[in-house]
């Protein structure tokens, strides 16, 4: 009875248009009220979180984003892989896929992929006469690259949640993100040539070596970060600092995408994306406080383990739920809203965290752009000011391919373990 009054008031809220810190916030609180769960405390045990060296690094990572979105550093990307990609049909369609990797590989945010590539490649694309919804559909679905590929902001606040190490999160999506970018650059190349799209002009190599020469300082911000983290010289957090800085640096004096007097400008956006995203933050541990205590999450192992389920019934069944709360809800609020309840049931059940880690993430990227709520979907349509309907139709070959390399992650965990073994061995 319970759970259906969480339900009702949890879709009732969001259908009503409140923010999705307000609808856990509030159901958070309903939970307490009618579970007569005492209600002191759970405020210190919220701050408590909150503070957590940890999750220092996710406003960071937010403003190395930001300074790289309005700092010049994502069109550097775009020359350096049109030079080298140039001679081969659709090779603009080839650039998009690449620069997205390169730049998710930056910036740990697909939104922000989205944004920066689709407004430089999105108009350029239409003017060499690729058709809008393809342009719109590989924007779209490379953009999502930016949560799998290390440093990934939902991979951050899942080793937070799941009390799991973020190094290892990090490695563990560096093979299934170039999977993914493998598979949408060969469906390009396929339909580019079904299709006839136009070919670039190949570069001379004096050309390509001066646009590589150009992108190497925008390559340098990951290089610190993925050197500082796995030599041992930094935290994750002081690697975000160190992103934060780098980027600022390189924006201000290198590309000279803004004027330091506008600084202050791009840091109050990133501010207001990562005080959102605190805020989701806070409410939703409050829900996961009430969970634990509920005991919610013993009894979901109990339940699988009494109906007899395979470890792949299980993930094929999670996949299933995660895939329908992605139509509703953004990546962060369905982290918080889910985890709390899988998080303790995944060891009992067979299933390396690590592993689940990539597979929750990669449905994060698919709900990214399925309707109805898919935020790289309306931010494409504003950028291209193109209906939905158009980025939809554009998106449907590409959401084939992610959900083929969904079942690929799933079941072959190889794919997510290999490296975070090689480099730290089988512990957690």
């Amino acid at each position: 009875m319970l759970s259906l009054l969480f339900l009702v008031l949890f879709f009732g809220l969001l259908i009503a248009g409140l923010p999705i810190f307000l609808v856990l916030g509030i159901c958070a609180a309903a939970l307490y009220f009618f579970t007569d769960q005492p209600l002191i405390g759970v405020a210190q045990l919220v701050i408590d979180d909150l503070n957590s060296p940890t999750l220092m690094a996710l406003p960071l990572f937010v403003m190395a984003a930001s300074f790289m979105r309005f700092g010049g550093i994502a069109k550097a990307l775009v020359d350096l892989a049109t030079a080298w990609l140039g001679g081969i049909r659709g090779s603009l369609g080839l650039v998009t896929v690449v620069a997205c990797t390169l730049f998710a590989a930056i910036c740990g945010s697909s939104v922000a992929t989205a944004l920066a590539m689709g407004t430089i490649l999105i108009p350029t694309m239409i003017e060499r006469g690729y058709p809008r919804s393809f342009a719109l559909g590989v924007v779209g679905a490379a953009g999502t690259i930016g949560i799998v590929i290390p440093p990934s902001l939902p991979l951050i606040l899942y080793g937070i949640v799941a009390e799991q190490s973020v190094p290892r999160l990090f490695l563990a999506g560096i093979l299934p993100g170039l999977l993914q970018a493998a598979a949408f650059f060969a469906w390009v190349l396929y339909d580019a040539r079904r299709r006839k799209f136009p070919v670039e002009p190949a570069k001379p190599m004096r050309q390509k070596l001066a646009a590589t020469a150009r992108a190497l300082p925008a390559l340098a911000v990951p290089a610190i970060v993925m050197v500082g983290i796995y030599g041992g010289l930094v935290t994750v957090t002081e690697a975000a600092a160190l992103a934060a800085a780098t980027s600022l640096l390189v924006s201000l004096f290198i590309y000279r995408g803004f004027h330091w007097t506008r600084t202050l400008f791009v840091v109050a956006e990133a501010i207001r994306g990562a005080g959102s995203i605190m805020l989701i933050i806070a409410t939703a541990l409050a829900f996961g406080h009430w969970m634990a205590e509920s005991g919610m999450p013993a009894k979901l192992v109990k339940f699988t383990v009494d109906h007899g389920f395979a470890t792949w019934e299980f993930l094929l069944a999670i996949n299933v739920l995660l895939l329908l709360l992605g139509c509703f809800l953004e990546v962060n609020a369905t982290l918080l809203l889910v985890m709390p309840i899988l998080a303790p049931a995944l060891k009992p059940l067979g299933v390396d965290p690590v592993h689940f880690s990539i597979i929750f993430t990669h449905n994060m990227e698919i709900g990214l752009v399925h309707p109805p709520v898919g935020l790289n979907l309306f931010v494409l349509s504003t950028i291209a000011r193109a209906p939905i309907g158009e980025v939809i139709r554009g998106i449907l070959p590409f959401l084939i391919l992610l959900l083929l390399v969904l079942a690929i992650i799933t079941y072959v965990p190889v794919l997510t373990l290999w490296l975070p073994t090689l480099v730290f061995g089988g512990g957690g």
